[in-house]
């Protein structure tokens, strides 16, 4: 009698990968702070496997000589960039974004989900070019309109990691 077909697959390496690993990389790829459900039902595990990983994750990165640290946010837990290496990041990847450009992009965030046409009628013609902008920089997403006449405009992910905002409201 032959053995079962799962038996003789070999084990997927998310399978065999600790708590830890596995939270470590759902942080990592979503790359914005997380409450411990969101991670739970990310990994489709139970709560108490996060926290456990969480737990060992954070022991873990509190000892090593790493640049990347756990946080924890009101916005739940999050991998990051420690503080102390700001100036290399602005260095390496500034965000170099105009007093206008930045007034149009708090604007958005603001007032998102908002179309393109009400956008230039608060900010100007000059919006189009500030659109342009920061959608190339990443930081505004532009979809068209089910009439095709006009853009819904969005921030992004980069855009609340870059400004560690993640509840807009704190903003007002």
């Amino acid at each position: 009698m032959s053995e079962p077909l799962s038996e003789s697959l070999p084990e997927s390496p998310l399978i065999s990968a600790s708590w830890k690993q596995k939270v470590e990389a759902v942080l990592y790829l979503k790359g914005q702070p997380l409450h411990l459900e969101a991670i739970a039902e990310l990994l489709g595990c139970e709560l108490a496997d996060v926290e456990e990983g969480l737990i060992e994750l954070i022991a873990d990165y509190a000892q090593r000589d790493s640049a990347m640290e756990i946080i924890e946010t009101s916005a739940g837990f999050a991998l990051r960039l420690r503080t102390e290496f700001e100036d290399l990041v602005q260095k390496i990847i500034p965000a170099d974004i105009g007093r206008g450009a930045l007034r149009t992009l708090a604007a958005i965030a603001l007032k998102a989900p908002i179309t393109q046409v009400d956008l230039v009628e608060l900010r100007g013609s000059s919006a189009y070019q500030h659109i342009q902008e920061l959608v190339a920089q990443g930081f505004v997403r532009k979809r068209r309109q089910a009439d095709g006449r006009s853009f819904w405009l969005q921030v992004t992910d980069k855009f609340h990691q870059y400004f560690e905002l993640n509840d807009l409201s704190e903003l007002i």
